[in-house]
């Protein structure tokens, strides 16, 4: 018995870090594919979502699992997916991919906690209080006018993607079957992204290159990974689920240095403190509070 406790354990862990990879290499491909310029951002976008709605379509039709009966269309769900990968796209044209990683997870996170605050159903403490500010704070100040700020305009594409994001996140809380529900979403997002990709036809390019960075965006960081995550997701609790992602911009951050040749400011440094760490705060008041209840 303990050792299939340990198998179990060490299968989650496994399951938990690969899809955390996934999360950050989505960051790393869009940034390589945008930064030699062998794709353009709407194409890269359309790219993505179709192979991302392929691989998820495969894998429910395939999986042991019977499917659960079809829910509604949630055509906000799908809006909100189109926009997070339309503005994460056209963001990484300019930003670094650990900035743009770390303007997004902080976007998604505040999001998530004020739609939560304006509902209902948060409650802060002192402490939560002083993470939540402490974070947004951080988020101010990486995007402060400056020498080692990023661009303004990447900086407010991210920081929309990750309000997009968190939406998307709040509208797939208790759905019955989340890997379908997601299946149907990108499908349900590929017409609009055709629809940007009609808009910006006039500067519309792909080598191979570009093209084989957006299929593994979407097939395989994004498809895969998603198939993973909700695999991991079972085992780790709400709480769990939530810090372990704090991990996602850091690694963003040491990929771009590895493989993008990219540098961490001391600015980036210093709101990456902020900003995760003001949101471990919130994160970990919550977590008392469910332990108490």
């Amino acid at each position: 018995m303990p050792d299939a406790a340990h198998s179990h354990g060490l299968r989650t862990i496994l399951l938990t870090a690969l899809a955390m990879l996934a999360f950050a290499a989505n960051s790393l491909l869009c940034r390589l594919a945008l930064q030699h310029k062998g794709i353009d951002p709407a194409s890269f976008g359309i790219v993505r979502l179709v192979a991302g709605a392929l691989m998820l379509g495969l894998i429910v039709r395939f999986r042991a699992q019977p499917p659960a009966s079809p829910a509604r269309a949630d055509w906000l769900a799908a809006v909100m997916l189109f926009a997070y990968v339309a503005f994460f796209s056209f963001a990484y044209l300019s930003l670094p991919a650990g900035t743009g990683a770390l303007i997004l997870f902080g976007a998604v996170q505040l999001t998530m906690f004020g739609v939560g605050l304006r509902a209902g159903s948060e409650r802060f403490g002192a402490l939560a209080w002083f993470g939540f500010v402490l974070a947004a704070a951080g988020l101010v100040y990486l995007v402060l006018p400056g020498i080692a700020a990023p661009p303004l305009v990447g900086a407010v594409l991210m920081a929309v993607a990750g309000v997009a994001w968190g939406v998307y996140s709040l509208r797939g809380r208790g759905v019955a079957d989340p890997l379908a529900a997601t299946s149907r979403n990108f499908t349900r997002a590929v017409p609009l992204a055709l629809a940007l990709s009609l808009v910006f036809a006039a500067s519309a390019h792909a080598d191979a290159t570009g093209l084989v960075l957006a299929v593994a965006s979407g097939a395989l960081t994004s498809g895969l990974g998603y198939v993973v995550w909700y695999a991991a997701l079972g085992r780790l609790g709400a709480m769990r689920a939530a810090t372990v992602q704090l991990s996602v911009p850091l690694l963003a951050a040491f990929g771009g240095v590895l493989f993008l040749s990219e540098a961490i400011t001391p600015r980036l440094a210093a709101a990456s403190v902020a900003i995760l760490g003001g949101i471990a705060l919130v994160l970990s008041q919550k977590s008392r509070a469910g332990a108490r209840r």
